[in-house]
């Protein structure tokens, strides 16, 4: 999903369309705009048939968080990371002793950016007067189901942003940055000025980088107004909507950043056409997403595996939304058509629970399993109802064979990750 002192010029202008007036410190709106069990990758567009069983007892056990640790590796650059072996030709070993039980708690991963001060933090302002408020269809929340949802174009996003989410979220960068050797880009920066990140969600990847790269200015966007107020001074958030049509400058950024997005972006082509003028020549755009298609190595996944149906019905229900959960696949000619060059599209296998032997997987499959087992209520309740017209009742009935089978550590079972890379050309 969907800052620092704002600088004496105008503020960057980033995807059109946003919220008139000013929110909470944490967010600066901006200028009005001028006039699977399945290898299928395709999701299907009929309704899927109603899946709750009455027979199977709902397991009470929570999922772990993972403590991310002393032994996670240094965020930086990662070298060579688009001429790995392809995920085929790497297999996961098994962990034959893992233990059925393993689990952590998801709530010791602390969101709460606001109880600390830092002299290389600053909480944001927007104009002069900190206690403005933004317009009642950006600060204000839709509640559905107990969950609560963005009220900015409303219903664009079909997931929640309560604190239960955000928590989810952080925990699944935790994952990604995990999965990538520590980096949070691919792509080969040098000394980028103007960053952008699309869907910044919790503004969790966005204060990294700002870390990371202290002479940048880091841009955040989103539906949301859910980002911390105390960041890193050269880091601010920004309310709006990545689809509407941009009022950025040509040639101001040297990195757009999109990641996590498959789930709610319906056209892909405007986006990338719209970064591709929005980046400074030889800029670098990256998106990373998670493909989920469950697959396994070695026939311990059955068709029958709930996780892999839970995928595959949220994908039918966001097609009838016109969102394709799978576009990780097309966007390499996306990108292309775009104009980028220099195209690298590197993939790797996240397991699914303790079940690999390398320390490192199984790290990375903990993760994975969490972000999955705190999150089912949250992925599945909006798209399923809303998409395919399940009640409430019948969503968390088939929930129970969910989390049966995502926490049976004699299922093997994967998803790709996949990094996209692609540069405007000099």
């Amino acid at each position: 999903m969907a800052g620092s002192s704002d600088q004496a010029e105008a503020p960057a202008a980033v995807p059109a369309a946003a919220a008139t007036t000013t929110t909470t410190p944490s967010v600066e709106p901006k200028t009005e705009a001028d006039p699977s069990t399945t290898s299928e990758p395709e999701a299907k567009t009929a309704p899927a048939t109603k899946e709750p069983s009455a027979t199977v007892a709902e397991s009470s056990s929570a999922a772990p968080a993972p403590t991310p640790a002393e032994t996670a590796p240094q965020v930086g650059e990662l070298e060579g990371g688009a001429n790995r072996p392809a995920p085929n030709q790497t297999a996961i070993e098994v962990d034959d002793e893992a233990s059925a039980t393993a689990s952590l708690t998801s709530n010791e991963q602390n969101t709460d950016n606001d109880s600390f001060s830092d002299e290389g933090y600053a909480e944001s302002t927007t104009g002069t007067n900190v206690t403005t408020s933004l317009s009642s269809s950006v600060r204000d929340y839709q509640f559905e189901n107990n969950r609560r949802y963005h009220k900015f174009h409303e219903g664009k996003y079909h997931f929640p942003n309560d604190e239960p989410e955000q928590a989810r979220e952080d925990m699944r960068h935790c994952m990604m940055v995990h999965v990538s050797g520590g980096a949070l880009h691919y792509a080969p920066l040098k000394n980028p000025q103007k960053v952008l990140d699309v869907g910044t969600g919790t503004g969790i990847w966005a204060i990294d980088m700002g870390d990371e790269y202290p002479e940048a200015e880091v841009i955040g966007i989103d539906l949301s107004p859910i980002q911390p107020s105390w960041v890193p001074a050269n880091v601010k958030f920004i309310v709006d909507d990545a689809e509407q049509p941009w009022v950025t400058a040509p040639e101001t950024y040297d990195y757009i950043h999109i990641r996590g997005m498959a789930s709610a972006i319906k056209h892909w082509d405007n986006l990338m056409a719209q970064a591709f003028t929005a980046l400074k020549p030889g800029g670098w755009i990256e998106i990373q997403d998670l493909n989920w298609i469950y697959r396994c190595d070695d026939d311990t996944m059955g068709p029958d595996y709930a996780v892999g149906q839970m995928a595959k019905y949220i994908g039918q229900a966001l097609m009838n939304f016109g969102i394709k959960l799978y576009s990780p696949d097309d966007n390499p000619a996306r990108l292309e058509k775009a104009g980028f060059v220099d195209i690298r599209n590197t993939v790797d296998k996240v397991p699914v629970g303790t079940w690999p032997r390398d320390p490192n997987m199984k790290m990375i499959g903990l993760y994975n399993r969490s972000t999955v087992y705190d999150g089912l209520h949250g992925i599945t309740m909006g798209p399923l109802t809303r998409g395919l017209k399940w009640t409430p009742e019948e969503v968390e009935l088939f929930l129970v064979r969910v989390r049966k089978d995502l926490m049976n550590p004699r299922i093997h079972s994967y998803v790709h990750m996949h990094t996209l890379c692609g540069q405007k050309p000099l």
